[in-house]
């Protein structure tokens, strides 16, 4: 069943055509990678359905129309992004910066639980719930950006660039922790540099370029193709 339907999305910076037409969709329980070389479009792409630039094209979200609905209000409706760069609050504790997550939640009881799960999943973050975040490692940012966007009980989780500047054993720690929540129910859709990685990680995937989707398939299938191993996987 598609959860998520995006069709003929375009993105204009000015006169840059960054997005140009394209069309994808994420089942319930998918993880969904998007891969593509610096500036092919991935991060406009959650933007674009985070509503965070303008955009034009269908976007349908369990039935609803995100278009009509402004950014601020699509948490809502079940969106939640972890951003590139991690855009934690450094100057609030790893606390605080969880408790913000479930700011537009009213169920006390389950964000309770919610709450356990996270420091569960990030053991490293209970250990530190009254550091400020910007005193943390990248690796630990990358684990309360990814908590504090599931403090809002989202029906999909938009991953930017989980890797980013992470050493590799935090880097194969971020991809165990994806597996473990999509593994529960999570459908994610994960944008990501390290192509290898987020084919591996995904049930489904598309390539990017110049704003164009130009192959799409099984992760497995596009691991295994030769344009998507000579262009990305560096064999």
């Amino acid at each position: 069943m598609s959860l998520l339907q995006v069709e003929n999305l375009n993105v204009y910076y000015g006169a840059i055509h960054a997005l140009k037409g394209i069309s994808f969709h994420i089942n319930e329980g998918e993880v969904v990678s998007l891969i593509g070389a610096n500036g092919a479009g991935k991060t406009t792409t959650l933007r674009a359905i985070s509503g965070l630039v303008d955009s034009t094209g269908g976007m349908i979200l369990r039935g609803e129309d995100l278009q009509k609905i402004p950014a601020h209000k699509r948490v809502l409706h079940g969106l939640a992004q972890s951003p590139e760069g991690r855009g934690v609050f450094p100057q609030m504790s790893v606390q605080e910066n969880l408790e913000m997550g479930a700011y537009s939640r009213k169920d006390k009881e389950q964000i309770k639980k919610d709450y356990d799960y996270c420091l569960t999943l990030f053991p490293r973050l209970k250990e530190r719930l009254w550091q400020m975040a910007g005193t943390l490692s990248g690796g630990e940012q990358q684990m309360l950006a990814i908590a504090r966007a599931l403090m809002c009980k989202p029906k999909i989780l938009l991953l930017d660039e989980p890797s980013l500047g992470l050493a590799p054993l935090i880097v194969a720690q971020i991809f165990d922790i994806i597996k473990t929540l999509n593994s529960q129910g999570m459908t994610i859709l994960l944008v990501e540099q390290n192509a290898r990685m987020a084919l591996k990680a995904a049930h489904r995937a598309y390539v990017l370029e110049t704003g164009t989707i130009t192959l799409e398939g099984k992760g497995s299938d596009l691991l295994n193709n030769d344009d998507v191993r000579r262009s990305y996987l560096g064999v």
